[in-house]
């Protein structure tokens, strides 16, 4: 179970990596877009610290504002759910 997780949520951060790799591509040549939402929902379902790296290294949606607060503010979300689920014993 704990591999599983582990994977996933590699991959989960990874997707998230790349969509805000291949959104900046897309704005730069003025193609059609991943909506702002889609980014958004991907960083809540687990993949926060992905898409805060894609943010930084991309230079992408950093000036958004709700891109600056809740991209962090997912990521504390579920560093606080690990943590809690470890203390309860949910997570070995």
């Amino acid at each position: 179970m704990k591999t599983i997780l582990i994977a996933a949520l590699l991959l989960i951060n990874l997707f998230a990596f790349a969509l805000y790799g291949i959104d900046k591509a897309k704005a730069k040549r003025g193609a059609w877009r991943i909506p702002e939402a889609t980014l958004l929902l991907v960083a809540f379902l687990g993949g926060s610290f992905g898409a805060l790296l894609g943010m930084e290294v991309f230079r992408h949606k950093t000036r958004h504002l709700k891109f600056r607060i809740l991209v962090p503010l997912f990521l504390i979300l579920h560093i606080a759910l690990a943590v809690y689920m470890v203390k309860r014993g949910l997570l070995p």
